[in-house]
This record gives structure tokens, sequence and C-alpha cells, in this order.
């Protein structure tokens, strides 16, 4: 191997190492990937040089992404303390209060697939020595944590971070103002209290014992009163004649509550449904094998939960072909307002599509045969769940990482989806909105892929995951297209950042490509699919930028930095 100056000189690499893409004689002087390009660069976890993401765009991927279940290169236990090192990092350099801001943005707006790394973000800014974004952590919790799930998360984080026990003043005027702020609306807090009962160890009476709130209406203290000391110690207490209509609603909505833990007549619990519109988790679980009890709970069941129970609706038969429980859930599925409205993910519906395709639950006996109405109708709710998507009009590579790492691992603790998976299944989503694009899928080699906007989201995956792995070269689709004279004013890379084969780094290979084309302004949007620290993006090059996979505004931002409205 010849070398000039300490750099190797590399004479038809990509050539020798792919057999498909010649270099011209200018352009064989190149820094391998194994060697950094500039200062600012940092090894990965492959060995190759990077550049390193700034805290507060890591920070976003871990909202988006979590830490649960690692990735190739790195466990989970180690992702999960680099993300919160992040976060202190932040905080300490002043950045706490942007932080609160970014967490209840990306909740508020529906941006997360699962709330966990969003409520341990807020517990660690909750359990700072920094007093503003401690008070700025302790105000957004109601807009946060707005199920008692996510309160009884929120508690059981701040209790393991802290010193003592976890429950001094702040926490507590916290807490007590969450129950509070349900003053105007105490039904709906009988029913969070009813629905969500426990989690984790943690009881509502626990926590309420704890906070010792001081209620400031008569609705929230008859919820509390029932918390405490049950239904008819709440009833003799409340009941009275001038108790007002809300107050006398919210005791008969705890009361059916009650009545259908008792019930032994199917037609009664349909009934009680019906007149008070309770859910699932209010039954007993003798009648959860009915189809007329399901029947029921269909015609009002919030989104999530139908998304969630599409199986054992199937199983009992209600999702039969031409049946009216079809009907009402694909008409559900295929409704925008009502998606954006219950703040689904994409993931989540991208989960409940590959769950329900296998005709299996992931525990369980639970098996079934899907509807393909119902299938298609996921496969469209997933695009639909997406913020505002337009048509940029531009000039599209999409470039899917088929490497060995983004093969292993999970996205967001979902054992049903590797990086990969969740990568093509994201490309659709630019497939399907933009008219002029071409995929490609690349590990230490390219391929072009016959993927077209027709085609639904099981047979994408498929067709992906049948292309060989290998080794990472995130510069390959621009080495390609510059070969090939293809015409792109953007590329977008889906990919882990472990890249580290190649001969020739991504952000010189996009130089390289705009210079050979002409097409100066050609950008490069790398969208990263699992939390770690690591970017092929340039932060010094405007024409590239860097941002979380499953970001549920990720195409909107991507549309404003393609048009340059960023």
């Amino acid at each position: 191997m010849e070398h000039f100056d300490g750099i190797p000189k590399y004479l038809g690499s990509v050539e020798a190492a792919h057999g498909q893409v010649e270099c011209t004689p200018k352009e064989r002087l190149t820094i391998p990937q194994f060697l950094p390009m500039a200062p600012s660069q940092i090894p990965n976890s492959a060995g190759g040089y990077v550049w390193q993401v700034d805290d507060m765009q890591r920070l976003r991927r871990f909202l988006c992404l979590g830490s649960e279940g690692g990735t190739y290169y790195i466990g989970e236990k180690q992702l999960g303390e680099e993300n919160a090192a992040t976060i202190l990092r932040l905080i300490n350099t002043g950045k706490g209060e942007d932080v609160v801001q970014e967490i209840k943005t990306f909740s508020t707006e529906g941006r997360t697939a699962k709330q966990n790394p969003i409520i341990f973000a807020l517990a660690l800014c909750a359990r700072s020595d920094d007093l503003k974004t401690k008070q700025a952590a302790y105000n957004a919790l109601p807009d946060v944590c707005r199920i008692p799930t996510h309160l009884f998360h929120f508690v059981e984080y701040t209790e393991a971070l802290s010193k003592g026990t976890g429950w001094g003043r702040a926490q507590r005027r916290a807490v007590s103002h969450w129950y509070n702020s349900y003053g105007r609306n105490p039904k709906k807090l009988a029913n969070h209290v009813t629905k969500y009962k426990q989690r984790n160890g943690w009881t509502h009476t626990d926590i309420l014992r704890l906070a010792h709130p001081k209620p400031t209406t008569d609705g929230v203290a008859a919820v509390v009163r029932y918390v405490i000391k049950g239904f008819d110690v709440a009833k003799r207490d409340f009941d009275k004649e001038d108790t007002t209509h809300e107050v006398k609603s919210t005791l008969a909505f705890l009361q059916a509550t009650e009545e259908v833990k008792k019930a032994t007549d199917e037609q009664q619990v349909i009934t009680l449904i019906e007149t008070y519109h309770l859910v699932r988790e209010h039954l007993d679980t003798k009648f959860l094998s009915s189809t007329l009890v399901w029947q029921a709970l269909l015609q009002d069941m919030p989104m999530t939960a139908m998304i969630r129970n599409l199986g054992k609706m199937t199983a009992i038969g209600l999702l039969q072909a031409g049946s009216e429980g079809e009907e009402l859930v694909v008409k559900k599925l295929y409704n925008e307002h009502s998606l954006k409205e219950a703040r689904i993910h994409p993931f989540n519906v991208l989960v409940a599509l590959r769950t329900y395709k296998k005709a299996h639950g992931h525990k369980g006996k639970l098996t079934w045969n899907p509807n393909d109405n119902v299938l298609e109708a996921l496969d469209a709710a997933f695009h639909l769940s997406f913020k505002l998507i337009e048509p940029t009009g531009k000039r599209h590579c999409l470039a899917l990482d088929v490497s060995g790492s983004m093969d292993c691992g999970s996205v967001n603790g979902c054992n049903a989806l590797t990086p990969r998976d969740a990568a093509a299944a994201l490309l659709m989503t630019t497939a399907r909105t933009e008219h002029h694009y071409k995929v490609v899928a690349f590990s230490h080699t390219l391929t072009e892929v016959a993927i077209t906007a027709d085609m639904n989201l099981t047979r994408v995956i498929e067709i992906t995951s049948e292309i060989p792995m290998g080794g990472t070269d995130c510069a390959l689709p621009m080495i390609w297209a510059k070969q090939n004279k293809e015409p792109f004013d953007v590329f977008i890379v889906y990919t882990d950042n472990e890249t580290w084969f190649g001969d020739v780094h991504p952000a010189q290979a996009l130089k390289d490509y705009r210079r050979a084309l002409g097409i100066w302004d050609a950008k490069l949007i790398v969208c990263g699919m699992t939390s770690n620290e690591f970017t092929i993006a340039d932060p010094d090059d405007p024409g590239m930028l860097d941002m979380a996979g499953f970001d549920a505004a990720g195409p909107q931002v991507m549309r404003n930095f393609i048009m340059g409205d960023i």
C-alpha cells in the first residue's frame, strides 16, 4: 500500500473492495473512514470516524428512540447512562429550562412513541440542583404526565434518583397540583383513578398519602375521598341536596364502576358500558370473552386501546369481513383527525401492524386470522399519523442502511422491529409523498431496490429483509449517484451511523458529488435510528442535517430543511 504524507493512497479502492464503483485518477487520494478527516471527529463503536451530535440533538434522539434494548454495539444500561449524562450536561451548562421545554414539546405534540424516556428526562430535571430547571420540570408535570401511569412512572423515577425519600415540598406541591388540575372535570379524574389503579407497585392511595393534597373543588375532594375511604364514604359526604350536577355526575360514574365489578349478567354490563362509557379496565375479566361486550366497548373505545386490542377483537369474531365491527374499526383508522387528536404515534401503529400480521401476540396463547381490510387500514394509519406532509417536488435518493448492526437490537424496546425494519417503514413515508425518488440499500455494497409508493409496509419490510447484510459504508449512496450521474437534490440516509468500511467519508462523498454533477446545493439528511451519539453529518456544513428517526414531526422537519426554511 502506498502512502503520501502519512495518509494511505487507495488506488481504485472502492472498485477493489466492492467491484461496483470506480474512482477517477483525480480522486484517488482519499481518507478512509477508519481515519479522521477532521480534528472534530470521534471514533464510533465500530471503529470508524464520525461526528458527535450536540447534546440537544442527542436529547431529541433519546426522547424519540429511548435506550431500551440497546444497539448492536452498546448495551441498554450503557446507552441509558450515556443519555442521562447528556441531560445532566445540558442542565449544568445552563440549558435546563430548554431541556424541559423540549421534553414538553415532544410530549404534548405526540412526537414520541413511548413516554418512558420523556418521563425519565423530566424526573432528572425535577431532581436537579438548579432551581429554575426544577421549577420548570414540576410546572410541566400535568402537561407531560397526562394519565396516572405516567404519574406513577414519574414518582418511581424521582424516588430512584433522590438521595432522600424524594418527597420534598416541591414534589408534594406538584403532585397535589396534578390531581387538582382536574377541578373543572372531576369525572375525568374519576375515570383515571378507576381505569389506572396501580402501576409498578404504586397506587393512588400511596401517592395521595405522601402528597397530602388539599382539594380545590368538591369534585376533586369526592374522588380523593373515594380513593382513600371507598365509595360509600364518598357518597355519604358529598351526595347532598345542594351538591352540584358535576359532583353528582362524578359520583354516579364511580357508582357504575363499583356495580360493574359485581355484575353477573352480561346485559347489565353492556348497559353500564353504554350509559357511563366504561372501558375494558373497569370490567371483570370473565366478561372479556363476550363478543357483545366487546361490541359495546368498541363504540367509544379510545384509539390507543382499539389499536392494542385488534387481535383480541378479531379472535372472538367481532371483526369478521363485512361486519359492523370491521366497518367501525376501519373507519376510525382512516380518520386522520382522530389519529392526531389521540396522539397516535406512527411507531405504535407500525408495531400494531406487525403484530396483527403475525396473527399471534408476543406473549400468551391468543391467535387470530388477520382481517385484510384492517391490515390495509393500519398501513394507511401509519402514514396518516405523521404530522402534515407536503411534497417538495425535489429529487430524492432514499438510502437504507442494511448492514449487520441495523439488523440487531430493537427500536424503542420493541422486539418485533429491528432498526432496519423501522427504517424501511420510515422510508416509505417519503416514497408515498414525493414523486421523484430512487431507493437504494447499502452495507459494504450498494443495491438499487425496486420499492414503489403503492407497496404496503409488510411487503417493503419483506423486500429489505432479503437483502444480504455486511459492513457499513454510508458514503456509498453519494458515490453511486456520482458514478452513475444520478441527479438528486437530497440524500436521506437511514442509519445507526456506525460507518467504518469505506475509503471516503460520507461528508466528503457528498462534496465530491456536488462538484461532479454541479448540484452545489445537494443536501444530506441523516435519519438516526438509534440513540447513540454519532452522526455522519458534518455540523459545519449547512447542507447536512441530523435528525432522530421516528420523530412524528420528522417529515415536516425534512421538508423545511429541503426547501431552505431552516
